[in-house]
């Protein structure tokens, strides 16, 4: 909806992000919202923040974590 602050985390090599049309979504969301941000890290991993899966990478997932929770400091 309008007005909601939104964030897309996505690896810049993630076949089922980039290659199914994620990403160009992701990026047209964020030229057409104001509040919106895409972060994309270094690997080819899709769930890399599922630390039960091998994919899991820490050192991402620990910054979507604060990139998250800066994103709900500065609305809630």
């Amino acid at each position: 909806p309008q007005g909601v602050p939104v964030q897309v985390h996505g690896m810049e090599r993630d076949p089922w992000f980039v290659d199914e049309g994620d990403l160009q979504a992701a990026e047209a969301l964020v030229a057409s919202a104001p509040d919106a941000e895409l972060f994309l890290y270094p690997g080819d991993a899709h769930l890399f923040t599922d630390s039960s899966l091998p994919a899991y990478d820490e050192s991402a997932a620990s910054l979507v974590l604060q990139r998250v929770r800066a994103l709900l400091d500065r609305v809630g």
